[in-house]
């Protein structure tokens, strides 16, 4: 009869054996049959230090290189580590210790790159690009292509000459980060394929801080929620391809979602030929020119439950004449707007709560102080199926203009209450040129396109 105790231990001989067998032939840098135990690589077992003097790159790609080789993780003890010129495998697992790990850029190329990757994990770093020169090749300090899955978590982005994070066709997350000091933006997205950016600080980047953008009209089903976006310029100058707090670009299906965005040099959130978009529960404040924007060929925005404090306009949806239509405009605050703006702005000028043009419903909202208009309803021929109605207009140059011009579109402005508007509760307008008395004191405004009913003025 077999004794099964014998049996146990010769197998258990037999597996310790093969595992020692293994070992034995592998080729692979020391540390590593130890790492395969514990699970984890420790980067200083296998010769790369923090601390050390010298650029540690040749050192630290043969551990990347042979990490993806047994698909393991890799830990880098607290410390700096000098690097330049990384070319990221295939499978890279690779965390610190938040705060205290610290990753810098050498200079002479890039910091890391990837390329056809399929999984690319960072957590926990510091990376560090001390404002050296990026060559031409790279978009950013962490410059990352066709990534199947990415997590980029609890790092820490600074200094970088050119983006902070260039992400192209990536599928992922990228959460919990701080990305300041970027020469450009601080991330910036093209042809994503599912991406999250969550609950980063964008700070103090020089021309955007989250960019969604695509080279071609399409879906891209980004959600950027829960970022808080602060102090960003537009040091490469223009009239809004700059100085964007988030800002998405032909990115169809995107979410924008519970941010806080301050401070930026042109717009809060800016979306330019975006359909199926949804902007919400936005804080935007001191915006240098708009605080939300819906623009140019989008079909289908919905605006609603932000809130706009300080900005050149509050929000616009603008751009019939590009095609863009099809909004919902409610529930938001926009409020201590401004004439002010960054360029000489083309007529009207600066200083509009709410624009609205073609196939959007205007309802639920607040505007108080907008120096100009209190809304703006059409431009020229540019106006089509708009209703304004149950809005709250207070202390405004206009409460509300309307085109009156041949060709416009219907219009219905009704159940509003406007209080304190200067020059007139609801006035029609050639393009900037206010041609009727003001329509809410009569109730045939003369115009078949246009119905103005129960409104209160006071």
């Amino acid at each position: 009869m077999l004794n099964r105790r014998m049996l146990l231990a010769q197998t258990a001989g037999l597996a310790v054996a093969g595992v020692f067998a293994g070992k034995a032939s592998a080729k692979s840098l020391p540390g590593i049959e130890m790492a395969a135990m514990r699970g984890s690589i420790n980067a200083t077992e296998i010769g790369v230090q923090p601390g050390a003097v010298d650029d540690q790159s040749n050192a630290f790609a043969r551990m990347l290189t042979e990490a993806s080789d047994r698909d393991q993780p890799v830990f880098l003890p607290p410390g700096t580590y000098l690097v330049s010129n990384l070319k990221l495998p295939a499978r890279v697992r690779l965390s610190g210790v938040p705060g205290a790990t610290r990753i810098v850029y050498g200079g002479n190329g890039h910091l890391m790159m990837a390329e056809q990757a399929e999984h690319i994990e960072l957590s926990g770093l510091m990376l560090d690009g001390a404002n050296r020169w990026l060559a031409d090749y790279a978009q950013g300090l962490l410059d990352l292509r066709r990534v199947a899955h990415l997590t980029i978590d609890n790092c820490q982005v600074t200094g970088s000459g050119k983006n902070g994070l260039a992400l192209e066709h990536a599928v992922g997350r990228v959460g919990r980060c701080d990305i300041s000091g970027a020469a450009d933006a601080g991330i910036y997205s093209v042809e994503a394929g599912g991406l999250e950016i969550s609950g980063n600080t964008v700070s103090d980047c020089a021309n955007g801080g989250i960019l969604v953008h695509r080279w071609q009209a399409a879906e891209d089903g980004t959600i950027v929620s829960g970022n808080r976006v602060q102090r960003i310029g537009a040091r490469s100058g223009g009239t809004g391809q700059n100085g964007n707090g988030i800002n998405a670009f032909r990115a169809g299906n995107v979410i924008i979602s519970g941010n806080v965005v301050s401070d930026c040099a042109f717009t809060a959130i800016r979306a330019n030929s975006a359909s199926n978009l949804q902007i919400t529960g936005n804080t935007c404040s001191r915006s240098g020119e708009t605080g939300i924007y819906s623009e140019f060929s989008f079909e289908g925005a919905i605006l609603n439950n932000n809130l706009v404090d300080g900005a050149a306009n509050g929000i616009s949806i603008v751009n019939f004449n590009e095609g863009g239509r099809m909004a919902v405009c409610s529930n938001n605050i926009v409020r201590n707007l401004t004439t002010v703006g960054p360029y000489t702005a083309d007529p009207p000028g600066f200083g509009v709560g709410i624009s609205a043009e073609a196939d959007t419903t205007v309802s639920g909202n607040v505007v108080e102080n907008a120096p100009l208009y209190g809304m703006q309803l059409g431009w020229g021929p540019y106006l089509r199926n708009v209703v304004a109605s149950g809005n709250i207009i207070r202390q405004s140059g206009t409460g509300i203009v309307v085109s009156v011009v041949e060709g416009s579109g219907t219009a219905v402005i009704s159940d509003n209450i406007i209080d304190g508007a200067k020059n007139g509760a609801i006035i029609g307008q050639r393009w900037a040129d206010p041609v009727t008395g003001d329509l809410s004191q009569s109730t045939d405004t003369g115009y078949a396109h246009l119905t103005v009913e129960r409104n209160k003025v006071s």
